[in-house]
């Protein structure tokens, strides 16, 4: 049960695993979820659990509060990790949950770290299980459960969205491993509460980025004469190495993002807009990949408006491509505060839509006659290309159809 998750001040045991609370009164954040008298915290305290979802970014707490569970429940606690398990340990899983039921009437909970890196049938595993309450399931991921959890497993469970926690609440946090016996509460460490505050706002909403950088930044600090520990901002600074960026080229924060350029492009904010292609290059996406959108865009959103746009856009994904990285960055730049200063019109957009839509839902009408070109003595006995008139000889505009007569005075534009 909670064995499997006890505290340990083992040397080699990360501060954010040492510090992880074994009550409510430890658990910072997250209060619309697990705050008293919520839906969550009543079923926890109760030991009702159901299966259920955490769903939120890196150190916001999901696995805290798993550990909890397992602190505080009566049931047969389990521990997986869908990076190192296998389908053979599902089953295995499953198996033992059956026979704790079926001998000794216990049930099992069963909490699964990183559920969205399991594949389709270590998820179908779970279904007849969780379906009988033969186990309930917790799982924890950083991604779109929508995208990453089979439907059927997904109506399964109850989805609690996690936000990043606030500076404020890893700030308290970091205080609480510089007093705490389980952190540094035995050594002696100077360091400022600007200093903390900063560390807490640069975390981006991550606890373990936190206390991470916090380790490392006193384990690598020699003591003074005085044997005290002195932390400053620029120590901070190297602990962090903030390179690790909050975005995933192949998850939900790619297209967060990259919607974001794309909107604030539409607002003509240059400013923001900068702001996201920055996130993105920064991060490791491909300048080709955000120069391809700034192409679309450039049609889509501005088109009749400025001509001019697609030509910069066009020309900046060709910079990109014999450039790369660094060196494409102002590029980029370029391009985007050019389409966003620039006039915007749908124009072609719509019209195109409209054109989509009589294609998709009206027959295939035939080319008028008079449009088509009489390649063969036959084709012109039928009729292919007579009376076409053809436009550069006429001084006057020209009365004729172009589109097929079923179409005559559709407009698109």
């Amino acid at each position: 049960m909670a064995d499997l998750f006890q505290q340990n001040q083992k040397k080699g045991v990360p501060l954010a695993d040492r510090l992880r609370p074994e009550d409510f009164s430890g658990f910072l954040g997250q209060a619309e979820v697990i705050g008293p008298g919520t839906l969550l915290r009543t079923a926890i305290e109760s030991d009702n659990i159901p299966s259920m979802i955490f769903w939120g970014p890196p150190g916001c707490g999901k696995t805290t509060l798993a550990r909890l569970i397992a602190n505080l429940t009566k049931a047969n606690f389990i521990n997986l990790s869908a990076v190192t398990s296998s389908l053979k340990e599902v089953r295995e899983v499953i198996a033992g949950a059956k026979k704790q039921q079926e001998f000794y009437g216990k049930k099992t909970i069963l909490f699964i770290d990183e559920i969205h890196r399991f594949n389709k049938a270590q998820q179908d595993a779970f279904l007849p299980v969780v379906e009988d309450g033969t186990i309930v399931l917790i799982g924890a991921t950083t991604e779109n459960p929508s995208f990453e959890i089979i439907s059927p497993l997904l109506s399964r469970a109850k989805v609690f969205v996690f936000k990043a926690l606030t500076a404020e609440d890893i700030a308290k946090i970091l205080r609480t491993a510089l007093k705490s016996d389980k952190g540094y509460g035995r050594l002696k460490i100077k360091i400022s509460r600007e200093v903390i505050d900063y560390l807490a706002g640069m975390s981006s909403g991550d606890a373990r980025t936190a206390l991470n950088s916090l380790e490392l930044a006193i384990g690598a600090t020699k003591p003074d004469k005085n044997g005290i520990i002195i932390i400053n901002q620029g120590i901070v600074k190297q602990s962090l190495q903030k390179s690790h960026l909050l975005y995933d080229k192949a998850g939900e924060e790619h297209y967060n993002i990259i919607s974001a350029l794309h909107k604030s492009l539409r607002g003509s904010d240059a400013d923001a807009a900068l702001y996201w292609l920055g996130r993105m290059l920064e991060a490791g996406e491909d300048p080709l990949y955000i120069a391809r959108r700034l192409v679309r865009f450039a049609a889509e959103d501005i088109g009749l408006a400025g001509s001019a746009a697609l030509l910069q856009a066009v020309a900046a994904y060709q910079a990109c491509h014999f450039m790369g990285m660094p060196e494409c960055n102002v590029i980029l730049a370029q391009a985007v505060v050019f389409l966003a200063k620039s006039k915007k019109s749908n124009q072609l957009y719509a019209a195109y839509q409209k054109v989509q839509a009589d294609i998709k839902n009206l027959p295939a009408y035939g080319v008028p006659l008079h449009l088509r070109n009489a390649e063969t003595k036959l084709m012109k006995n039928l009729g292919y290309g007579k009376n076409y008139k053809y436009n550069p000889n006429y001084s006057e505009p020209v009365e004729q159809d172009y589109l097929p007569a079923e179409l005559k005075g559709r407009k698109y534009l």
